[in-house]
């Protein structure tokens, strides 16, 4: 069940709130699915539910734990490299285990970006200069994003079309 969205207050707090309220859209997504549907691939990519899920958890560790706060890959809780690895899925993650992987990320990720304020700057050699506010509204457009097409997918799922 989504939570509610903020429409006035502080900034930083409707900025939480949407991001918060993108990650549980996406999470929304897969409930219910079972392993097999989780699994499936329904488009030539490498794009499953069960993959946008992963992919989330790891854009989250990118983001904070690495760019944000300093850690080397080796020191992240989980995959953390800017490849498609980020969708990748073995055969024995349940969906329940990438869910509890993601939220763990997405709590690490709001305890870094605690620490920094919204025009707080970091620099990566790649990105270049980016501030705290711009991450957090670039997680907001990459979980709407990514709900967006866990939607299709499981209209897919739900629903398919008689071929």
């Amino acid at each position: 069940m989504l939570g509610k969205t903020l429409t006035t207050g502080p900034e930083r707090a409707i900025i939480e709130n949407m991001l918060d309220h993108n990650r549980e859209a996406l999470i929304e997504t897969v409930r219910g699915l079972s392993e097999a549907d989780a699994h499936r691939r329904l488009v030539a990519s490498l794009t499953t539910p069960i993959s946008l899920i992963k992919h989330a958890a790891a854009a989250e560790r990118i983001w904070f734990q690495r760019f944000w706060a300093g850690l080397s890959e080796s020191d992240c809780d989980g995959y953390s490299r800017r490849d498609e690895g980020t969708f990748a899925v073995t055969d024995d993650e349940s969906l329940a285990d990438v869910i509890v992987e993601f939220e763990s990320a997405s709590q690490r990720s709001r305890e870094i970006a605690a620490r920094f304020e919204l025009d707080d700057t970091t620099h990566d050699a790649q990105q270049g200069t980016f501030s705290m506010r711009w991450t957090l509204l670039l997680m907001i457009q990459e979980f709407a994003r990514h709900a967006g097409h866990g939607d299709i997918l499981r209209e897919q799922i739900d629903q398919p079309l008689d071929r």
